[in-house]
């Protein structure tokens, strides 16, 4: 097991840019080269455990792949091949769910499986309503754990109102709604990241969005990509909340999508009272640029209660924010933090009361009343978010992580970027 020890800091003034790219569209274009009969060409692809994974995976169904180190390029098969193994998908729950909307409509037999924290995730919001449009999709509690094993169907047409905001379940039932037999339509309870939308318009697929998101089957391959992948405004979150609570700081995060689902964390730090300055610089599938982000002063608590899907992954480190802010913060309506690659309302208020901060755990959120960091040792629960944003909190007072190895699955330069603001240590 890896430790991360991160020692109190100094103030600093910081221009990332070398912010890990975004794992999202990262997986993304990997999957969605697929969709083309002609090669996609990808710069600035996240070179971590799961999209590596992802990359394998996209190989493993027919692709050649050439990878110079600044292009990647992904010549698709004539037609996906069945593979000899099993798919791995490491610790990402967004390959799985996107490979069974993607593999359910293409005939052959497929496994898709993951790590020991992949295998514990629920997968029934993907693969109940898929089986409800005729995909044949099994596995372990009734399909709702993986592995997940998959024989590809013809899907039917649907009108699928979602329960749940869920880019990852609107992103699977638009794939499989491309190889439907008609027209397909979907709701969900509110916007979610739309990168699936952006990426597959600008291949040519016909998807329109407003309140209902329609998608007509696609008549035949669509367009490759050629996209650079921008710089993940989740993983620059990290060092905007060091720049907040860290006095007289200041970092710049450069080349980042500045997708209004992406940002909404800065916001609210924003509200919080940092000063935060967003210069947009290019727009074509994705808009994207440099956001700024400054000490102004102690922050004021907030209540974040809406648009939980557009900072769903920012909340444990928004949480450290909170953790420091004057008065008592509230996170409701985030019952989905339960079920990401940890239970992270747990995680968090234990990590939090760890360091001698007041809060409460929620069915679905938690409490946070401002106070003072203490040094603490922390349990990461094996999740990347929890150690990042803990190793955050060692800014302000030192801090031990444990199991660690999990930061190399989205952010593998983290620890050398927070060594340019502190001293930082690792071992086993």
């Amino acid at each position: 097991m890896m430790w991360l020890e991160v020692k109190k800091a100094n103030a600093f003034d910081l221009i990332c840019d070398d912010i890990a790219s975004d794992k999202s569209i990262s997986h993304r274009c990997a999957i969605f080269s697929l969709l083309s009969d002609r090669p996609s060409k990808i710069k600035n692809y996240l070179r971590a455990e799961d999209t590596l994974n992802t990359l394998k995976i996209v190989g493993q169904l027919g692709a050649e792949i050439e990878d110079d180190g600044d292009m990647l390029v992904i010549t698709p098969p004539g037609e996906v091949k069945e593979p000899d193994d099993v798919l791995d998908c490491g610790n990402s729950g967004t390959a799985i769910r996107l490979f069974c909307g993607f593999l359910s409509a293409i005939d052959g037999h497929y496994v898709l499986s993951g790590d020991k924290y992949l295998r514990r995730r629920p997968m029934k919001r993907v693969t109940g309503p898929l089986s409800q449009i005729g995909a044949k999709i099994d596995g372990r509690d009734s399909a709702n754990l993986a592995p997940l094993c998959i024989r590809g169907e013809k899907l039917k047409a649907f009108d699928y109102e979602s329960p749940v905001a869920s880019a990852q379940v609107k992103s699977a039932m638009i794939l499989a709604a491309l190889r439907a037999d008609g027209t397909s339509t979907y709701k969900e309870p509110e916007l979610t990241r739309d990168h699936t939308e952006r990426m597959l318009r600008g291949m040519g697929a016909n998807i329109e969005s407003w309140d209902v998101i329609t998608i007509e089957p696609a008549n035949g391959p669509l367009e490759p990509l050629e996209i650079t992948v921008p710089a993940d405004p989740s993983s620059g979150f990290f060092f905007a909340v060091a720049a907040s609570i860290v006095p007289r700081s200041r970092v710049v995060i450069k080349n980042v999508t500045l997708n209004p689902t992406r940002i909404e964390a800065y916001n609210v730090l924003q509200k919080m009272g940092a000063k935060i300055d967003f210069v947009e610089r290019e727009n074509r599938y994705e808009p994207i640029g440099d956001i700024e982000i400054t000490y102004n002063g102690k922050l004021r608590a907030t209540i974040v209660d809406e648009r939980i899907s557009w900072l769903i992954d920012e909340l444990p480190a928004l949480a450290i924010a909170m953790a420091v802010a004057e008065g008592k913060s509230v996170v409701k309506n985030a019952k989905e933090l339960r079920v990401k690659e940890s239970d992270r309302i747990h995680c968090v208020v234990e990590g939090l009361e760890a360091c001698g901060i007041k809060c409460a755990e929620k069915e679905d959120g938690y409490e946070i009343e401002g106070g003072v960091f203490s040094s603490a040792e922390i349990d990461s629960c094996g999740d990347h978010r929890i150690a990042m944003s803990f190793a955050i909190a060692g800014l302000l007072a030192d801090m031990r992580i444990k199991d660690v190895e999990c930061i190399e699955t989205s952010f593998p330069n983290f620890t050398h970027i927070l060594q340019k603001i502190t001293k930082v240590r690792q071992w086993r």
